[in-house]
């Protein structure tokens, strides 16, 4: 079901399956992306979870403005959550999405039930980083990819600090060495967090579904 809320002064339009009584995992796309990059990893958690998968602002159907502070992208999800009922939640973010996802955990720790981390990059400062060219892609708003670029680039030294106040147990995946995004370093931030391995690419859960759904399925039973 595609539902939309209306919070933090956005409109936010998110997707909605499983049982609204069983427990809330949200899911939070990459940049660039939409809800319907979770299509079929939305249906195996369904069957267990009450299953949010939202469009950040800035991209699908949700509002596309500013501004795109990372913090405030954070508060987007919790004020979901608040308009949805949800005290905790399981949270999966996917790079731009992971990062999202760490903020609310470093900022709102007690929203957090447990953190899924896919090749999420850590709040350091990017090296060798090409510039963005625009082209004629569309679906998200282009002043958001070059306001997180920024941040990315170069984030707030706070929030390496911050990685370090996560108290959700946490799983981050990482598509090893060869990614240009250093997920193990986000592991070794985070207290007690967990690092598995898919040597596939950026998009592990779209590349290697089955191994990214049996990582994620152990951790959550664990």
């Amino acid at each position: 079901m595609i539902r939309e809320a209306h919070v933090n002064g956005f409109k936010l339009v998110y997707r909605e399956e499983g049982d609204p009584t069983a427990p809330p995992l949200l899911l939070i796309h990459g940049r660039t992306a939409n809800h319907n990059d979770w299509n079929g990893i939305t249906q195996h958690f369904a069957a267990r979870y009450h299953v949010i998968a939202l469009d950040l602002r800035g991209h699908g159907a949700s509002d596309h403005r500013g501004p795109y502070e990372l913090p405030e992208m954070a508060g987007d999800v919790v004020a979901l959550l608040d308009h949805l009922g949800i005290g905790r939640a399981t949270l999966v973010g996917h790079s731009l999405g992971g990062v999202v996802a760490y903020h609310v955990a470093m900022n709102h720790p007690d929203r957090v039930e447990r953190l899924v981390l896919e090749d999420a990059p850590p709040p350091l400062p990017f090296k060798n980083r090409p510039p963005v060219v625009e082209d004629d892609s569309t679906g998200f708003d282009w002043r958001m990819i070059h306001d997180t670029e920024r941040q990315l680039v170069g984030p707030d030294p706070a929030w390496l600090e911050g990685l370090g106040r996560i108290t959700a147990p946490t799983l981050v995946l990482s598509d090893g060495e060869g990614s240009p995004v250093n997920a193990r370093e986000v592991a070794a931030r985070i207290p007690g967090a967990r690092l598995v391995t898919i040597d596939v690419g950026h998009l592990i859960h779209t590349t290697a579904r089955d191994r990214f759904l049996q990582a994620v399925d152990t951790f959550l039973a664990g």
